[in-house]
């Protein structure tokens, strides 16, 4: 069976999946999305991504497209339909089909799209290390709304991919890095301390993963400091790792083509990664 998409109210085969020319996700970038793990059947950290999703669309203004009781049933519908085990969903809600105008239309309703993908995630579970680059960071002032608006991601994660790396950690005007395209940017610093930037300020993201990570990292009693962090201590740290919903905690041993600590994932990245691995076989007992 192939894939089926969910579009607006309708299950449709993926290839013929669809949205109107004037819908305002395709000609301003307004919308948000979230990325959702399936792991053995289940939907990993629902609440967080429902709860992000709602202040995304509270910070556009954009109405919720159905409720959200009702987008638990439809993720689950599209889940099903695909027959998915392991993997991915993704969900997008755009103002909608209007009139091209800046102004957001009186009229418009909220479009909204669910794709899945398989993907295996047991191996993702391991921490597969990783290399990474720094790049300026490029993007508009409110990386905490997750915007469709991806195009310095995307730019900043080509040019990763053309250095042979995985991803690429954005460094602001102040040297201090921010997040990665795709992740949350983590250190062990040379005094052992686990840093990651707050995610108070409106500066990043903040993952859903890096929520999980912190609460992990208090309950094992691991020295935590939320701050930035610049380049150089970055080259200087003991371990370094990143966060995502499938990358959980990967370790990053290379930045900018140089080793971080002995160049091997570090106790605490393992430590963390193992206990990220238990929490969501936890979820899924």
């Amino acid at each position: 069976m192939g894939r089926i998409a969910y579009v607006n109210g309708r299950y449709v085969p993926h290839a013929e999946a669809a949205v109107h020319i004037e819908d305002r996700g395709y000609q301003f970038a307004d919308g948000v999305y979230e990325v959702l793990a399936v792991y053995k059947g289940k939907l990993i950290d629902e609440p967080g991504h429902i709860e992000r999703l709602d202040r995304s669309l509270r910070e556009l203004r954009i109405d919720w497209p159905v409720t959200p009781r009702v987008l638990a049933v439809l993720m689950r519908e599209t889940i099903r339909r695909n027959r998915l085990t392991d993997g991915t969903i993704y969900l997008q809600v755009t103002r909608g089909v209007a009139s091209r105008s800046h102004p957001f239309p009186d009229d418009a309703a909220p479009a909204l799209v669910m794709t899945v993908k398989a993907k295996d995630l047991n191996t993702l579970k391991g921490g597969i290390p990783t290399k990474v680059i720094t790049v300026p960071d490029q993007r508009w002032a409110r990386p905490d709304i997750k915007s469709v608006a991806l195009l310095p991601n995307c730019l900043a994660q080509q040019q990763a991919k053309e250095a042979g790396c995985y991803e690429a950690w954005q460094v602001d005007r102040d040297g201090y890095v921010t997040e990665g395209t795709m992740s949350n940017a983590w250190i062990v610093s040379a005094k052992g301390e686990l840093m990651t930037r707050s995610a108070d300020g409106n500066t990043i993201l903040n993952g859903i993963t890096r929520l999980a990570v912190l609460d992990v990292a208090k309950a094992a009693k691991v020295k935590l400091v939320q701050r930035p962090f610049t380049v150089a201590e970055v080259k200087k740290a003991r371990e370094a790792f990143l966060t995502s919903t499938t990358s959980f905690v990967k370790p990053v041993v290379e930045v900018d083509g140089r080793k971080v600590g002995n160049g091997e994932p570090g106790p605490i990245t393992r430590q963390l990664g193992k206990l990220i691995a238990e929490r969501l076989e936890a979820q899924v007992a």
